[in-house]
């Protein structure tokens, strides 16, 4: 139950598939026992043994029911017998077991096909939900987690999670209702052999639990072993190059071989935990049916106080109850399986987000005035990366922050885009705290164009069409055409059509980044943030690229990360970091003359 209340909020709109799969349950349930009540009948004709009822039986009342069926059934085969023979009964008796039999495998059927559309339809929405969760959590959380966990959580956790529905309904309705039936018809042919077969129930009960037990914590184990192995796979294909290149191939090769072989032995020990339920329970099973054997056939045999159909019915049914007793311990283990993949996947979902939108962010639609730094530090763990820094950069200026590696600038941009949240201070757009707006409003106002071109496995176009999604194919132009990217992809197989491959592999380094820059030409916002934007490229296409950049910044305010400071002579104001505060602050004529920080930065690029 406590399952079911976590994935409640999945389940409830496939509630209808739920409802038909119980009714279909409950009367493939009535139907089976029906099925195996009917051989008692039938194996009478054939035994000669049936109580022989000439007048037609009257229903009296409830209490008179059984009797009511029973006589109905034997008046049935002694006029049949008297006027066609006891063959023709026997026939009957076998038509009326084939339709029970026929109805049972119906409703199972049309169970099964029922939960399909739940099972599935919790999949679908599970999946949507992480993956919607995936992307809207922080950037910071993804630095302490693997990213091959997370993969190991929407794929294989929610499969666990899916047949574990299925199970978890046998375990409750489907198994359970058999079993009732079963004993309710038992109890009315012999209430003396039922309390004697309930006596070895919670015997087998008790065993049965004590070998799944620790299941959960097991399944646990192998869940997070499974994380583990496809995280190592897909940092050694984001890193193939540098594993070749660095020969560590076998060390890769061991890390991902000590993991599989974790994983194997973990699987091995819940498959075997799992495999001694079935076995277990069909041997404590047929110790029952020989107790009973024994003790029921001495009831036909001695005592005359059972009639053998009535005891070969019995049997039927003390098997049926047999069968689903199995599947409940099996369905028991894979509840618990399930309750550990949810857990892992529910933990990813309950995840709070410490950037998520205030309940009343405003929608900022327009840039007017300025962006605003006031007194900001920021730490990552420990340590200050930013300390009490302060800069305005007013509308339609570009300012560029430079500096040594680990002095901040790349900071102040993640900051910026609130891909990160400052830990003392605000950032400020036209005077309004960032923290205040719609995230979505905020990083509409903004390009981004970052050193590493992320680019994905799609069409240039595609690619191009993230900055916006309604571009028509002259505006895409128009954009690589900005960014000097059109010379090379007129030239492509299928143009702006050209599939660029995983990662835009089939590109060089300078191709990749103008494309990544007319992603942030075409959608032209106010705000322009280039996290060194040029530092990837060769000589010949930062020049291409610096003038379509400086293009691009006229009139725009921009934000200019930079680590060659060739390319930001001509901006408005430099800011040179040191350990993250402002070391000095002009422009590049002024700084120079200064003889300071920035000249040694200068000199030390080797350019007047």
């Amino acid at each position: 139950m406590d399952y079911l209340k976590k994935l409640s909020s999945f389940i409830l709109p496939y509630k209808k598939f739920a409802i038909l799969n119980i009714v279909c349950n409950i009367f493939y349930a009535l139907f089976g026992t029906l099925a195996m009540v009917s051989l008692m009948p039938m194996i009478n004709v054939l035994f000669g043994e049936g109580k022989k009822v000439t007048a037609k039986p009257v229903y009296s009342s409830a209490n008179s029911l059984k009797s009511y069926l029973e006589d109905s059934i034997n008046y049935l085969i002694t006029t049949t017998t008297e006027n066609h023979g006891s063959q023709r009964a026997l026939l009957y008796m076998i038509v009326l077991i084939i339709s029970l039999f026929l109805l049972k495998n119906l409703f199972n059927y049309l169970a099964l096909y029922y939960i399909t559309f739940l099972r599935n339809g919790v999949l679908k929405d599970l999946r949507n939900a992480i993956y919607k969760k995936v992307i809207s959590l922080p950037i910071a959380y993804y630095s302490e987690k693997k990213k091959g966990d997370i993969i190991a959580r929407i794929s294989g956790d929610v499969n666990e999670v899916k047949n574990s529905l299925l199970a978890i309904l046998e375990l409750v309705v489907k198994e359970p209702l058999t079993i009732l039936f079963a004993i309710i018809a038992m109890f009315t042919i012999s209430v003396k052999l039922t309390i004697f077969v309930f006596i070895f129930i919670p015997i087998s009960g008790s065993i049965i639990s004590r070998i799944g037990k620790s299941l959960k914590k097991k399944s646990n184990r192998v869940q997070s072993e499974q994380g583990i192995f496809i995280s190592t796979l897909e940092e050694t294909l984001g890193g193939l190059k540098v594993i070749k290149g660095f020969n560590a191939e076998e060390k890769f090769n061991k890390t991902f071989i000590n993991s599989t072989e974790r994983y194997y032995r973990f699987s091995n020990t819940l498959l075997n935990r799992q495999n001694l339920a079935s076995p277990t329970s069909e041997f404590l099973g047929i110790v029952t049916i020989a107790i009973l054997l024994w003790f029921g056939g001495s009831m036909v045999l001695i005592d005359k106080t059972l009639s053998g159909g009535a005891f070969i019915a019995y049997m039927a049914l003390a098997y049926q109850i047999l069968t689903p007793a199995k599947e409940i311990s099996k369905a028991s283990y894979k509840v618990k399986a399930g309750n550990a993949a949810a857990d892992r996947v529910l933990e990813v979902l309950d995840t709070i987000s410490p950037l998520e939108d205030k309940p009343n962010a405003k929608q900022k639609e327009t840039f007017n005035s300025g962006i605003e730094f006031q007194n900001i530090s920021f730490k990552y763990e420990n340590e200050l990366v930013l300390k009490d820094f302060s800069l305005k950069v007013p509308k339609g200026k570009s300012v560029a922050l430079v500096g040594q590696s680990g002095s901040g600038k790349s900071t102040i941009a993640n900051l910026l885009t609130r891909f990160y949240d400052v830990n003392m201070g605000s950032i400020n757009i036209d005077g309004n705290d960032i923290k205040d707006l719609t995230t979505y409003s905020l990083r509409n106002l903004m390009g981004l164009v970052t050193q590493d071109s992320v680019l994905f496995n799609d069409s240039i176009k595609n690619n191009i069409l993230i900055g916006k999604e309604n571009a028509t194919d002259e505006e895409v132009i128009d954009a690589l055409k900005i960014a000097n990217a059109w010379e090379f992809v007129k030239d492509l197989p299928n143009g702006i059509e050209t599939n660029i491959g995983d990662a835009g592999n089939k590109l060089s380094g300078g191709q990749k980044q103008r494309l990544s820059i007319a992603r942030a030409v075409l959608k032209n916002p106010p705000i322009m943030i280039l996290d060194e934007a040029t530092s990837a490229l060769d000589t010949e296409s930062e020049r291409l690229v610096q003038v379509a950049l400086e293009n691009m910044m006229k009139n725009r305010t921009s934000v200019i990360i930079a680590h060659r400071l060739s390319t930001i002579q001509n901006v408005d104001e430099i800011v040179v970091m040191h350990k993250g505060e402002i070391a000095e602050q002009g422009k590049h004529h002024e700084l120079i003359a200064k003889n300071g920080v920035y000249k040694k930065l200068v000199d030390m690029q080797s350019f007047e």
